[in-house]
């Protein structure tokens, strides 16, 4: 199965399942946060967000830190593990560790968004 996710440049992921947007933090993130200890999505299922709203925080043994919608549109899905299991995000943050769904309202905002490729060279240029 091919898999295309989008990046945003503050290390969160959209995976799209149709016009769902499944989003979550990447590895390189969750490497830098160090140990996930708590998770707090602000928003409830039915939130509309938009592009670069913040709608959780996640804290960590070093620091507590937002984390941003890279689209727009409305939460259809709050991973609750991750409420009692926060470290899953350390684990597995690509797949188990996945944070929203949401219906998308704009499909072009991915157009802001960098591939897999793209994020990789913006990731070996912040080094």
């Amino acid at each position: 199965m091919s898999e295309k996710r989008y990046y945003s440049k503050t290390h969160e992921w959209v995976l799209l399942d149709n016009d769902v947007a499944i989003i979550g933090i990447t590895d390189y993130a969750q490497n830098e946060l160090g140990d996930i200890v708590f998770l707090e999505v602000e928003s409830e299922v039915g939130s509309e967000l938009s592009a670069n709203e913040s709608f959780s925080n996640i804290e960590s043994v070093k620091a507590v830190s937002p984390i941003n919608s890279p689209v727009s549109g409305e939460i259809t899905e709050i991973n609750g593990e991750l409420v009692d299991n926060p470290e899953i995000i350390n684990s597995s943050p690509h797949d188990d560790g996945w944070i929203i769904k949401l219906k998308m309202s704009n499909q072009l905002e991915l157009d802001t968004l960098m591939n897999e490729s793209d994020y990789s060279k913006y990731l070996s240029e912040q080094e």
